[in-house]
């Protein structure tokens, strides 16, 4: 099996964002956890995976910090994954990968679920990106620039 470079000391937020979340099997565990799934059976059931890649992704989700293991919720001696705070950051990741294929898709009619506001039950808007004065930006309006360095504390 080929080894893959790691992105993990790599100067581009995206790159290391990748480190983390990267492949498609971690998403879509993610995905599960943002909808409830807690425990490795739910997660294997739900997503048809090997016990093996299950658990690599699981652990690597847990050294991450996007997931952390919490004895189970009805008492017994099972451990479940729950999302930490890092975790459901990644709820906009997904909506916005979501949206993507919704909207550029082959087969859009074969997208078997809409993503609701469940207190409304309406569709919900697409993600959009806004300068701090609240105007729309498109790839266009937008560039990298360096980060400034960061200030010296004076020796006191």
């Amino acid at each position: 099996m080929v080894k893959r470079t790691s992105f993990e000391g790599d100067a581009c937020p995206i790159a290391r964002s990748l480190e983390a979340i990267g492949d498609w099997w971690s998403l879509l565990v993610i995905r599960e956890a943002l909808f409830g799934v807690r425990r490795f059976g739910e997660f294997q059931s739900k997503l048809g995976m090997a016990r093996n890649i299950l658990s690599a992704r699981l652990r690597s989700l847990v050294d991450h910090g996007i997931l952390e293991t919490a004895p189970a919720s009805d008492g017994s001696a099972y451990s479940e994954y729950v999302l930490t705070a890092k975790g459901r950051g990644t709820f906009p990741i997904l909506v916005a990968l979501r949206q993507w294929s919704e909207e550029f898709d082959d087969h859009p009619e074969q997208i078997a679920t809409i993503l609701v506001d469940r207190a409304k039950g309406r569709p919900v808007r697409k993600l959009e990106m806004h300068a701090e004065d609240g105007r729309l930006l498109s790839p266009a309006d937008t560039m990298l620039k360096p980060r400034p360095a960061p200030r010296r504390r004076a020796a006191g």
